[in-house]
């Protein structure tokens, strides 16, 4: 029997979270930190199984002797360190992100706790004008963008794309977290089916070569979906659902399970509604999983509600 593999020790150091002093763990992040005694830092673009890609900015804080505020999900503490999650530049920071973000992109189907920082904030989107009306993103020439008229605040605004049976793109909620992106890339599915294109206020997600997603690479895994924050990336029975008012996560029952098609052991979360599977997520803490499926795990569940093949849940690419 081979000896067990040694166990690594990581030297601790002491940090100082709005005027907590705490020790933890070298090379853990100030947003690690920040949880660890139960402060809340606000951010988007962060995910415990994803790398940090600093893109949302609205995890920022001060640490004094620091020029610039840092982004807390992707840089660790230091020892000695002091930081300031509630300074003035902190919280002005925050406010200005949250109103440039729910001002251009469609906020209402993400988390309670994106209106609540709006909220706490005290953000006013509305300050900028109403919305801009579309402006066709998708054949926008690269680095190119019209500046605004004033009146109004330019918007993300693009049509809802339903293009397969299985999930609905509304890249009108994308806030460019890069959490898909980074989920159909090397941090999980390794497909490589979309990246970002254009510049600057024209960037969007896209596949390649703007080809249909039906032409692309996509193997309708639906790890995208998993992991974005907004509502951009949404299953076909969601959206349906949520489309006709019919949408109720405080009825939704959540079991969770063994996927039934082979013998890895992914684990399951099923969310039932008036006895109907909605949604299938996975959890993050799944040593199998860490919240990935493949599109059978996530899509294929018709056949338990007595469906035919055909179902949109059995979707075969």
């Amino acid at each position: 029997m081979s000896a067990p593999a040694p166990v690594e020790l990581r030297r601790s150091v002491e940090v100082a979270v709005d005027g907590t002093t705490l020790r933890v763990p070298e090379g853990t992040t100030i947003l690690g930190a920040c949880r660890s005694v139960g402060i809340e830092v606000p951010t988007l673009c962060e995910l415990e199984t994803l790398t940090p890609v600093n893109v949302c900015r609205l995890c920022v804080v001060e640490v004094e002797g620091s020029r610039a505020l840092v982004p807390a999900c992707s840089r660790a503490v230091e020892d000695k360190m002091a930081v300031s999650t509630t300074s003035e530049r902190v919280l002005t920071s925050r406010r200005m992100v949250l109103e440039l973000l729910a001002s251009s992109v469609d906020l209402s189907r993400a988390g309670p706790e994106v209106r609540r920082w709006i909220d706490e904030s005290g953000a006013r989107p509305e300050r900028h004008g109403p919305p801009a009306p579309p402006t066709g993103r998708d054949g926008a020439a690269a680095g190119h963008h019209d500046p605004p008229d004033g009146s109004t605040a330019a918007t993300v605004s693009r049509p809802v794309l339903v293009d397969n049976p299985l999930y609905v793109r509304d890249y009108a909620r994308c806030i460019l977290c890069y959490k898909c992106v980074e989920a159909c890339g090397e941090e999980a599915q390794s497909t490589f089916a979309i990246a970002v294109a254009g510049r600057g206020f024209d960037a969007r997600i896209s596949t390649e070569f703007a080809v249909p997603l039906t032409d692309s690479a996509c193997v309708y895994c639906g790890n995208c979906v998993a992991v974005c924050p907004t509502g951009a990336l949404v299953g076909s029975t969601e959206h349906e659902l949520r489309e006709t008012g019919r949408w109720d996560e405080a009825r939704q029952q959540v079991t969770r399970t063994v996927c039934p098609y082979c013998g890895v052991g992914c684990n399951l979360e099923l969310h039932v509604q008036d006895n109907r599977i909605v949604k299938v997520t996975s959890p993050l803490d799944h040593e199998v999983t860490r919240g990935n499926l493949c599109v059978k795990g996530r899509f294929g569940y018709s056949f338990a509600e007595g469906d035919p093949p055909e179902a949109g849940g059995d979707f075969q690419p």
